[in-house]
């Protein structure tokens, strides 16, 4: 049978140009559904763009702009940053198409039916920048404004006419869920916050505007726009073409096996969700994965503190590959992380010039010189081949459950390990003093170019464009890619040609 595996990005509030906490969250989905896609997995990718409510509405008119060719304009450009981060994203969805339109629409009637959504008035403290709405106990005063003790936003009193969900009604529900499925929100800190926060008590969710018209209309009620996150969320079934639950996109990669978000869109994706989802009788997704901040200084980025770290530069200046594999490796996954100049340096020239580049160029170069450029026959592993070969055979159940549980760190520790194991075998071994032992000298340059092999497999997911290239060494594309290929220890033909490889990291001077 197929095997089907279903990732998302957040969707990206377009209220100004993407940043660098946008592209993490990018990255890192892309690495999972590489590493899905070599491991034979049809893989279903999404991301895109959340371009309703009242934010969205200001910003364009501070632009002098409608909001809809506002939207198009700023979409444009969170759009054309999968292209810069060589994402592998299988579809791009906006919030103001129409196929997400039918699907949200449809979820608020199945939700009136089933009696979990009524009208009433709201008042309250509501956060247009975070578009989301805080009790009481969540608000503090900062040079004399309101703001959100969770997310340092200006907050708002608001009082009008609402359609509200019975959040409260699902409070047991999801604590139950929760309870049952101890894997459904990680990290487990992230997860202790959420049910924190839910046996603190529910309040029901108000989940219409009438205020501002930049949004879906309530079908049973056009003076009503339908609340953001309500909208915005049910674009994880919209691409799936709900409410068609027939097709074979839903039935196939619904539900969803995870979503990766940031950790402070954390409440509308464990607590909200779930529980529009349980309320409609639809599946819940099987993870949400709430990672840290990439921080600018000591503070989140955001537009209103001007501290914005701008991807393209750092992509411009170092290259897209060392940046994808710097936020792999040097941010804790989980946690907050910060963009160092001096550790993105170290980390080019110690892991990707050195570590890896020049392993590749100096084995090659060596097997051009020794080989005539081909891969070396009559070879006879010993011990010491076979011990170093077989580590990836005997790991890879472990490095498919580090892909599983989202402990990326883990899994590049493997390949940082197998990095210094290859070029300590290649130093140790010295082929250069085995000309006169022909056999010994094809074995080591076999089991180099071996592990050249497998480690750019296992590097493909974060470096792609890299690893390919060393791929190319062997006449490996990337359609030909398959992770179960690193336990075979005898996988490069004798006698087939061995291209040369060009540098692939330039070392940074200091």
């Amino acid at each position: 049978m197929d095997k089907h595996y279903y990732i998302t990005t957040p969707i990206y509030y377009p209220s100004a140009k993407p940043h660098m906490g946008h592209a993490y969250s990018s990255i890192i989905t892309d690495v999972f559904a590489r590493f899905k896609k070599i491991d034979g997995f049809k893989v279903y990718f999404l991301t895109g763009t959340d371009e309703h409510g009242l934010k969205i509405q200001r910003a364009s008119e501070e632009n002098n702009m409608n909001p809809s060719d506002f939207c198009d304009k700023i979409s444009k450009t969170f759009k054309d940053l999968c292209k810069t981060l060589n994402l592998s994203n299988s579809d791009f969805i906006r919030t103001t198409e129409d196929r997400h339109k039918k699907s949200v629409q449809h979820l608020w009637t199945e939700l009136e039916k089933s009696g979990d959504i009524y009208l009433s008035k709201y008042s309250g403290w509501y956060s247009v920048s975070d578009e989301a709405f805080y009790n009481d106990n969540e608000i503090e005063t900062k040079d004399n404004y309101k703001v959100s003790k969770v997310s340092g936003s200006k907050v708002e009193w608001v009082e009008e006419e609402s359609f509200f969900f019975r959040l409260s009604k699902w409070q047991d529900k999801l604590l139950e869920y929760y309870e049952k499925n101890p894997q459904f929100i990680l990290p487990e800190s992230r997860k202790n916050e959420v049910v924190s926060f839910v046996k603190s008590g529910l309040k029901d969710l108000s989940v219409s505007r009438k205020s501002f018209s930049w949004g879906i209309k309530v079908p049973s009620d056009k003076d009503h726009v339908i609340y953001v996150w309500l909208d915005a969320l049910t674009n994880y079934i919209s691409a799936l073409k709900y409410p068609d639950i027939s097709n074979d996109l839903y039935k196939k990669f619904w539900p969803a096996d995870v979503h990766i978000i940031g950790k402070d869109i954390l409440r509308f994706h464990a607590v909200y969700w779930p529980a529009f989802l349980l309320a409609a009788k639809i599946p819940v997704p099987k993870r949400i994965y709430g990672h840290g901040w990439i921080l600018s200084g000591e503070e989140k980025m955001s537009k209103s503190k001007g501290n914005i770290l701008d991807p393209i530069d750092i992509i411009d200046n170092y290259g897209l590959d060392p940046l994808r594999y710097y936020l792999i490796k040097e941010v804790s996954f989980g946690n907050d992380g910060t963009i160092s100049k001096d550790k993105l340096e170290d980390c080019i020239n110690s892991d990707l010039a050195n570590n890896y580049g020049n392993f590749c160029q100096r084995v090659t170069a060596f097997a051009e010189k020794n080989c005539n450029s081909k891969i070396p026959s009559k070879i006879n592993f010993t011990e010491v081949d076979n011990k170093i070969l077989n580590k990836f055979s005997e790991n890879l159940t472990n490095l498919r459950n580090y892909i599983n549980n989202q402990k990326l760190n883990s899994y590049v520790d493997f390949i940082v390990g197998s990095l210094f194991d290859a070029n300590k075998y290649f130093n140790d071994e010295e082929p250069w003093a085995k000309k006169n032992d022909i056999e010994r000298l094809n074995t080591i340059i076999y089991t180099s170019l071996e592990l050249i092999r497998k480690i750019s497999i296992m590097l493909y997911p974060i470096i792609p464009d890299s690893s390919l290239k060393s791929l190319k060494i062997f006449d490996i594309n990337e359609k030909d890619i398959t992770f179960d290929s690193i336990k075979d220890n005898n996988f490069l033909k004798a006698n087939n040609k061995i291209s040369k490889t060009d540098i692939l990291f330039k070392k940074i001077l200091k």
